[in-house]
């Protein structure tokens, strides 16, 4: 039994679909058939029901599932720990963001780049929900987000700098001659909020599920940049993170007053695997980035 086929077969258990598999592997669909023949032959036990429309597991197929993935984990971990061994940080880090991180990031990745050249980053920017999944499964190395609502025990969350909600509008904005502004006097303004799912969203929907005030909602984004630039162009409100608009120009942030109105921004890893030399060198940059420093003493001004 190799790593190998043992990947295979838990792509096209997640797929469940040899030519979606096959695809996201790079390799031929042929040669996926047949190592995945050849894994079912060595078990002694088909893996996949196949028919002509779809692809279903087996009871031995789904047996296996968590027994391959502690196999290529403990196989990826092996990897990683030989690649640090050597002189220098080499290999690549598979970095997640969500968008309210964007802003603080540009300083500790161009930092890194600049003393690790052997590093090759990966950035994906998501919804922190498509994150954590991709966490789960290996693909990233750690996430920036802030705190989820619920606990997750699979997830070790390290903090990085406390922020709060507010009503982000335009320089000139009426609203900016307030040092801060309740949630009954955002009823009265017209919204651009982000989408649903995205952490700002999720936050502020929580914020005000117990209060039966009507917001007029006139545009839902699921980009934080468009948000951003409808803020530039006109009089309407965003209600976002503080941090989200630290190198930004001509908007303004009004904290919001409220109860529980506090997000954590925090480093993501999966808990128990192993933690590469270069996911702990650009977590200990950012913590001292200028960036997170300035994040701070904005939110506490």
């Amino acid at each position: 039994m190799e790593i190998r086929q043992l990947k295979y077969f838990l792509q096209v258990a997640e797929t469940l679909n040899f030519s979606e598999a096959s695809r996201r592997l790079f390799i031929t669909q042929s040669t996926l058939s047949q190592q995945i023949s050849h894994l079912e032959q060595e078990i002694g036990l088909p893996l996949f029901e196949r028919n002509s429309h779809e692809v279903s597991l087996t009871e031995a197929g789904k047996e296996l599932i968590p027994y391959a993935q502690k196999a290529v984990m403990s196989t990826n971990a092996c990897i990683d720990h030989i690649e640090d061994l050597k002189d220098m940080l080499v290999g690549e880090l598979n970095i997640g963001l969500t968008h309210s991180f964007s802003t603080i990031m540009s300083e500790t990745i161009l930092e890194f780049m600049h003393t690790y050249p052997g590093v090759k980053l990966n950035i994906y920017y998501n919804t922190m929900e498509e994150l954590m999944g991709m966490l789960k499964k290996q693909e990233l190395d750690f996430v920036l987000a802030f705190r989820p609502m619920r606990n997750d025990k699979e997830i070790d969350s390290r903090l990085l700098f406390t922020n709060r909600l507010a009503a982000i509008v335009q320089a000139t904005h009426p609203l900016t001659r307030h040092k801060s502004v309740r949630l009954d006097e955002l009823a009265r303004y017209n919204l651009i909020l982000p989408a649903r799912g995205l952490q700002a969203r999720n936050a502020f929907d929580e914020l005000i599920k117990d209060n039966d005030l009507k917001f007029n909602i006139r545009v839902e984004v699921n980009h934080v940049n468009i948000i951003l630039d409808l803020l530039h162009h006109t009089h309407n409100i965003s209600i976002l993170a503080e941090s989200t608009i630290i190198h930004q120009k001509g908007l303004r942030a009004i904290p919001i007053v409220a109860p529980k109105n506090e997000m954590e921004g925090c480093f993501h890893r999966l808990r128990g695997s192993y933690v590469k030399n270069s996911t702990r060198e650009f977590e200990r940059m950012l913590a001292h980035s200028t960036a997170i420093l300035a994040n701070t003493l904005f939110c506490e001004g």
